[in-house]
């Protein structure tokens, strides 16, 4: 039964994607090339920032947020200049100098929904499983399914597959404090110079986190397990749990707009680039963002290029078709006014269509059959029988049977 309905549904997609002779795969393909050339231009406008982009160092950036003080109050998050700064991950309690609140707070990691909170005392965040001490702590829990074809080998059920946790974690759990970038190691001497707050509200670009954790744990096989075995739907095989880590003292690059939040310096993140917190230095955003944009060029012009072809041959065709119809109709009306024409041929000259008695001379060189009554227009010749004419006339390309001279129309000849 799956087996038979996924044929069924693989004939209906193939049919959809070749209806009108590949139109339809011709607009599936459009759609994607225009989805690449956004994030080209995408990519192309992110690559443009990044290389204007400011490198700075953390202890300049307060005497170049109050050189701009002015201007910044006048511009939108949008319009101010990005900046570049690289420092180490530190917890913001230490910057504060409140030492008490450096109490390692553990994290629970049986959520079942991504929950992201800040903070409030500032404690660190601990590992449950490693014991890590970081400033942002995530646990993912997710199934591992097999997707075995079964001992019957039936496919798996579509259905089964669009809708299968799999894709994605089954349970995801966020935690993070405030934390700064700091210019150097020795926090504990820190002065309000030298580090950034860093501001992950709104932010959706992914974290350098570190993986500190990493178990798989399989799933005792049951007899439902056997028989979706052998059905071939797929089954999970064992819960992999993840912790990662933003750990201290860890140098990352930070990439955003800066402003002065209560006389401190903060960076937040700029949604028209594709990073914000990264591991990677300034030189390697632009060879990586060079190295997308080359990619996304050449997918996008072969894409775009398959498509307007397979547009291009189904318009065509489409358009053939649709000369093939006209003709076709043309042809049908021209024999219903034919055959209305002899119907209401007067009795005398019907007789001038029958096939008996009539000269070897007199016979169309087309049928052999009927008398010659058609003469064709311009050249003249008298060769052919009415019907025949006819005939010859609803060709394409008409042309005479005789001279092979192209013909416009043909006359009735009638006998005095």
């Amino acid at each position: 039964m799956s087996s038979t309905l996924n044929e069924r549904i693989i004939s209906l997609i193939a049919q959809l994607a070749l209806a009108t002779d590949g139109a339809g795969a011709g607009v599936f393909l459009a759609y994607f090339t225009v989805q690449i050339w956004r994030n080209y231009r995408y990519t192309s406008s992110a690559l443009e920032r990044i290389h204007q982009a400011k490198s700075i160092t953390i202890s300049d950036l307060r005497s170049l947020l109050i050189d701009d003080n002015n201007s910044s109050q006048t511009q939108s998050s949008s319009e101010k200049q990005l900046v570049i700064i690289r420092g180490l991950v530190e917890a913001k309690s230490v910057v504060d100098g409140n030492w008490k609140n450096l109490i390692p707070s553990s994290s629970s990691s049986n959520s079942s929904s991504i929950s992201s909170s800040i903070g409030k005392s500032g404690g660190l965040l601990l590992s449950n499983q490693s014991g890590a001490k970081g400033v942002v702590l995530q646990n993912t829990q997710t199934y591992v399914y097999n997707d075995y074809k079964g001992l019957l080998g039936y496919a798996v059920d579509l259905r089964t597959l669009l809708g299968k946790p799999s894709k994605g974690p089954n349970a995801l759990s966020i935690r993070t404090i405030p934390f700064v970038l700091v210019q150097n190691g020795d926090s504990q001497s820190l002065d309000s110079k030298d580090y950034v707050v860093v501001n992950l509200e709104g932010s959706m670009h992914p974290l350098p986190l570190t993986t500190c954790y990493h178990h798989l744990q399989p799933i005792p096989t049951t007899p439902y397990t056997l028989i979706q075995a052998i059905v071939g739907h797929a089954y999970p095989v064992g819960l992999l749990d993840e912790e990662k880590i933003l750990p201290l003292g860890k140098e990352i690059t930070a990439v955003g707009h800066c402003t002065l939040q209560d006389g401190n310096p903060q960076i937040i993140s700029c949604k028209k680039v594709p990073y914000f917190l990264s591991d990677m230095t300034k030189d390697q955003m632009i060879v990586d963002l060079v190295s997308k944009k080359k990619i996304l060029f050449w997918a996008g012009i072969v894409l775009g290029s398959v498509s307007l072809g397979v547009l291009g041959y189904a318009l065509t065709r489409n358009w053939q078709r649709l000369k093939e119809w006209r003709q076709r109709r043309q042809i049908q009306q021209s024999r219903e006014e034919e055959i209305a024409n002899l119907d209401a041929t007067p009795e005398d000259t019907r007789a001038d269509e029958e096939t008996e008695d009539i000269p070897e001379g007199q016979l169309c060189v087309i049928c052999l059959m009927r008398r010659k009554r058609a003469a064709f227009v311009p050249c003249g010749h008298f060769v052919c029988c009415y019907r025949c004419a006819l005939s010859v006339e609803r060709d394409s390309a008409p042309k005479c049977p005789l001279c092979r001279q192209d013909i416009r129309t043909s006359v009735r000849i009638y006998d005095s």
